[in-house]
């Protein structure tokens, strides 16, 4: 049991001004992290390399320092990873989130986090139209995953019957499959609404509703939203780097 009650704030730095930064002690794995890495001076001189307005500010690729502007940016590392801390739906991806960036979930369905690299949510403001759109699609990508689990569950099964032609068989067990589907998605269906309160968030204070569950939210901005909001202004190339380097120049911990 974590016994910090009280939360450890960051003061980030920037070349376009300070962010102040709170780390949560639910992630406690990832606040540890950052606040060695900034104690060990790793995101001095490293850029804000990617930038998509209404999106996010992304940061910490441990190549960005001194390159290039031609430099493709986005892979750098440190070689290790952190595991998912993922508290949902205590901490959603509202605009201001501090969150970790990682690799896509065909090689990393853990679901784990880059060591280094993190983003700020600027996202937009969503419409309840659009929030029901949203939570059909949780529907959908609920079912999928129930599916999916399902086929892996009877894979040996499967294998045989397509072996032996039996398409009847096959037939069956497809229908099986697609039935416990259903039951188990509306057993589990709460896991794709919104919460009313989120929704309220998405809605006034606006963010990006799509990565939640999916990414470790581990802080908030507390202080210089308007950095942030002027970051997410600027003119970027095809690869969404900025033309112009934004710099972190410095993250210290406000002991």
């Amino acid at each position: 049991m974590d016994t910090q009650a009280k939360e450890t704030m960051v003061l980030m730095d920037t070349t376009m001004g300070p962010i102040t930064l709170k780390l949560y002690n639910d992630t406690p794995k990832h606040r540890d992290n950052f606040i060695k890495l900034a104690k060990e001076g790793q995101y001095n001189g490293l850029l804000f390399h990617r930038v998509i307005k209404d999106f996010m500010i992304q940061g910490g690729d441990v190549t960005s320092k001194d390159a290039p502007i031609n430099k493709q940016l986005g892979a750098g590392d440190l070689g290790y990873t952190i595991p998912a801390e993922i508290v949902y739906p205590k901490y959603f991806h509202k605009k201001g989130a501090l969150c970790s960036a990682r690799t896509g979930d065909e090689v990393n369905p853990e679901r784990a986090s880059s060591a280094s690299q993190f983003y700020i949510v600027t996202g937009k403001k969503y419409t309840a139209a659009e929030l029901n759109q949203m939570e059909k699609q949780l529907e959908n990508r609920l079912k999928q995953e129930i599916f999916a689990k399902l086929q892996a569950d009877n894979k040996t099964k499967i294998m045989e019957l397509y072996r032996s032609g039996d398409k009847e068989e096959l037939a069956i067990l497809r229908d099986t499959m697609i039935g416990k589907t259903e039951l188990e998605a509306e057993k589990r269906k709460d896991e794709a609404k919104i919460p009313a309160d989120i929704r309220e968030t998405y809605m006034t204070i606006g963010g990006v509703p799509f990565l939640d569950n999916q990414y470790t939210v581990y802080g908030e901005v507390v202080e210089g939203m308007d950095v942030v909001d002027k970051i997410q202004e600027v003119k970027t190339n095809k690869q969404d780097r900025p033309l112009e380097n934004i710099v972190i120049n410095s993250v210290t911990v406000i002991e």
